[in-house]
């Protein structure tokens, strides 16, 4: 049973999330403020978190850079652009506006999900498999309909991220700090570069543009 961790001071909005997500089967934790989740996190491990960003003590702000390996959906009345893609650079998965459609936001948790467990199957094989391509995390080398092609370990790296986070655009700051433990070379100036090379090394197995540029934000791989 998957763990979802409720961050919103709102009595309401929290307890109506909590009887929507237990009809669906998922298991609740609630939190009031920025402080108590913070603290509860040092006991609990969800699958993911909904943070509302108007909270006591700690903000939702202040608490996303805390929060690690853990995707946080963003619920949140803030609609302006400038939020939206400040939070999705700053480390969110998702970012959903109130007042929302619960059938929406059980989608995206659904989302994020399959997420997570393509991180645990890609643990165990070693091969992460997204609509053709399949990409050898040990080998260093993905597979597109039959071909193959090696790639640099920073490549492989930047690659594995995207198609795990396959649909979501992912921030140029928010890869760097992904990766930085299997690539401490990667730097921002030098990460274009290894972009740009990956998808010319995809390009040639395949017609199509796996790796589309998101204006503002950074990157996302279309599968």
């Amino acid at each position: 049973m998957s763990k979802i961790m409720i961050i919103d001071d709102d009595v309401y909005i929290g307890d109506m999330l909590k009887e929507a997500l237990g009809s669906e089967g998922y298991e609740t934790v609630q939190a009031y403020s920025g402080t108590e989740a913070l603290l509860l996190l040092e006991k609990e491990k969800p699958d993911i978190i909904l943070m509302d960003l108007m909270l006591p003590g700690l903000s939702g702000e202040e608490l996303l850079p805390q929060i690690k390996n853990i995707p946080v959906i963003v619920v949140s009345a803030k609609i302006g652009i400038d939020d939206k893609v400040d939070l999705l650079t700053g480390g969110a998965a998702d970012y959903v506006t109130k007042p929302f459609e619960i059938r929406e936001l059980m989608a995206r948790i659904k989302v994020q999900l399959r997420n997570c467990r393509k991180v645990q199957e890609a643990a165990g094989s070693g091969i992460l498999t997204v609509g053709d391509v399949s990409l050898n995390i040990d080998m260093h080398e993905v597979s597109i309909a039959g071909n193959t092609v090696k790639l640099t370990k920073t490549e492989c790296a930047i690659l594995k991220l995207l198609m795990l986070n396959a649909g979501n655009a992912i921030s140029k700051s928010t890869i760097l700090e992904r990766i930085s433990y299997d690539t401490p070379d990667c730097t921002d100036s030098s990460l274009k570069q290894h972009i740009s090379n990956l998808r010319k090394k995809l390009r040639e197995v395949s017609e199509k543009e796996y790796i589309e540029a998101i204006w503002g934000i950074g990157f996302r791989f279309t599968g």
